[in-house]
């Protein structure tokens, strides 16, 4: 090779700054037609057909308790609660007699009031 046709680093950079000054421009007509072919590419969106709906009796229990979260916590709730008015442990019952202390038996108390007490006159 002679001198002449052999590059040096320093003759690429200066290729590469005079490509750097010189700005690159699209002609407004080429981008159109870039750009119609790009649309013509995207795929359309697909439309479907809208189905009523009639709203579920369950769907809307679990939208009220607060989903699935909530059922696990209601119902464990309700298991303990079962299980703790079958079973009565003894510890619980001596925090209840000193809670109600005072003779008052709790058994005997009439909370709701049945069809007798209305027929009573007086």
């Amino acid at each position: 090779m002679s001198k002449e046709t052999e590059m040096q680093d320093t003759d690429l950079e200066d290729l590469f700054a005079t490509a750097r000054q010189q700005p690159v421009t699209v002609s407004p007509d080429l981008m159109a037609r870039v750009l119609a072919d790009a649309d013509s590419w995207q795929p359309a969106a697909a439309t479907l057909p809208s189905r009523a709906r009639k709203p579920r009796l369950f769907a809307g229990f679990m939208a009220a308790i607060g989903g699935v979260g909530g059922l696990a916590g209601l119902s464990s709730a309700a298991i303990a609660g079962v299980w703790i008015g079958f079973a009565q442990p003894i510890a619980l019952s001596s925090v209840t007699d000193a809670f109600l202390a005072g003779g008052t038996a709790t058994e005997t108390v009439d909370i709701l009031p049945s069809f007798d007490d209305f027929l009573s006159e007086g």
